[in-house]
């Protein structure tokens, strides 16, 4: 264990108006909860995990901050005008969408049957005017039921007064080009949360150049944090920007160790830390969230943030978005056959969202879709577990034994504002700013932004957890 001191911040945050302690409550999901309940024990499978290089990201997922394509202009103009009440205004807008249309068919493709991937146009062309802005959860959006289905006290108006708040702070980070880690709409639930709750101390399992320390840091300026990572951030400063914080405890490199091997007891009391209902963990390691879950709650941790809470059939570990794709959750579940709407509406998703996923790579042997194609991974994909749809089940119902909250971060915006041609919104829940609000979205700053930096939605999760009810 190693104190390393740097760079400092000396940043200063205004606090927002919140309780002093952490909160009992979180947020409400954003549909109500289906009445089915099944009488079932508990059971969930978990692996071993190996500390892997810091290299091994690059097998995990492509860039997250891509850049994306280039012919978005319509649907932007469409998103700023808004409303148009006038036919004539509306009979020349819809011309001059058609003309925009075959022109960019003509640039971007080598022959006039093909459409360009990924292109607003081609979108508003298969989908509709409406099309984008509808599209959100319409291939549903699966969530863990909690126990007692808490809410959080922070609303949709807290969330873009804090956007407003974070948007020029972000502008400030040491790592302008964070490729491989986290994207503004991460960055801005990180700082959200961690700000919110106000903990005494925070643990971050992964920090790869410290991007995500200095988010921490941003939120509370004050406040201790063990980072937790196999590769010390500082090792990066000899090739490019790195943030490396002075009030931080690494457990880095030769220090390294893995955090369900950690006497938190411990190593807590070190910094003075009994209550652990005062502590917040943040986990960006690409480990099994189910194994990462049942370490926190032996530990005794209670508020826990997943970076990359991967959705079924994508990612390189076992995310909580997986775990609870079950069929008795209203928007979870599936059907391998290809001649269904699901099958369908897929095939049509993929040509416009690098991310959708289809049914030929949702279903895995024997019509297994749950996890990675019927797989448990782990370990940046290293680990590929074989997992029937009973334990699949029973993973879930393990998770709903101890969870007060879950909540999903919602995207920053919507496609046609930020341009992001990454994540599907037919799997994502409605963004803080809709399409067509293009003024707020100028108004918190967002606008000054670059597009790249809105591809690294991942369905970040905040959870709240404790021990299953006897």
């Amino acid at each position: 264990m190693s104190n390393r001191h740097p760079h400092t911040v000396s940043h200063s945050i205004s606090s927002p108006k919140a309780p002093p302690v952490m909160l009992d409550r979180t947020l409400s999901s954003r549909r109500s909860q289906p009445h089915l309940d099944f009488d079932f024990p508990s059971t969930a499978a978990s692996s071993a995990v190996s500390p892997v290089p810091e290299s091994s990201t690059s097998l995990a997922d492509e860039s997250k901050t891509k850049k994306p394509p280039l012919y978005l202009l319509a649907t932007n103009y469409i998103s700023r005008f808004g409303l148009v009440k006038s036919p004539c205004l509306c009979l020349s807008f819809c011309l001059l969408l058609i003309v925009f249309a075959l022109f960019s068919l003509l640039l971007n493709s080598r022959s006039f049957v093909c459409v360009s991937s990924y292109d607003p146009i081609s979108r508003v062309s298969l989908f509709g005017l409406d099309g984008v802005d509808s599209d959100f959860g319409s291939l549903g959006v699966p969530w863990c039921r909690s126990k007692h289905g808490k809410t959080v006290e922070w609303t949709s108006k807290d969330l873009i007064n804090g956007l407003e708040e974070f948007v020029p702070i972000y502008e400030t980070r040491p790592i302008k080009n964070n490729l491989y880690g986290m994207g503004f709409d991460h960055s801005f639930g990180l700082w959200f949360i961690t700000r919110w709750l106000k903990p005494d101390i925070m643990i971050e399992s992964g920090a790869f150049k410290g991007h995500s320390t200095w988010v921490l840091r941003q939120a509370m300026p004050e406040t201790p944090i063990i980072s937790l990572t196999p590769r010390h951030p500082e090792k990066y400063l000899k090739k490019g920007p790195a943030y490396v914080d002075g009030n931080c405890t690494y457990f880095a490199g030769k220090d390294f160790v893995d955090f369900g091997s950690v006497d938190w007891e411990k190593v807590l009391k070190i910094h003075g830390i009994s209550d652990f209902s005062r502590v917040l963990v943040f986990f960006d390691d690409h480990q099994n969230e189910l194994k990462r879950l049942k370490q926190a709650l032996k530990a005794g941790f209670h508020h826990l943030v997943f970076e990359d809470n991967y959705d079924t059939g994508t990612g390189d570990h076992y995310s909580l978005r997986q775990i609870c794709d079950q069929f008795y959750i209203r928007g979870g579940g599936h059907s391998c056959f290809k001649d269904s709407d699901e099958a369908r509406i897929r095939s049509k998703r993929k040509k416009f969202w690098e991310k959708a996923v289809d049914i030929d790579e949702l279903c895995g042997p024997h019509e297994a879709w749950w996890g990675v194609r019927g797989e448990m991974r782990d370990n940046f994909n290293h680990n590929k577990t074989t997992i029937s749809y009973g334990e699949h089940f029973q993973n879930s119902r393990f998770v709903e034994s101890i969870l007060d909250v879950y909540w999903e971060l919602p995207p920053t915006a919507g496609p046609s504002l930020t341009h992001q041609t990454r994540y599907d919104p037919g799997r994502a829940p409605p963004p803080i700013v809709e399409d067509g609000r293009y003024r707020m979205f100028q108004r918190l700053g967002l606008d000054r932004l670059e597009r790249s930096v809105f591809n690294g939605y991942t369905q970040m999760v905040y959870l709240q957890i404790s021990k299953p009810e006897s």
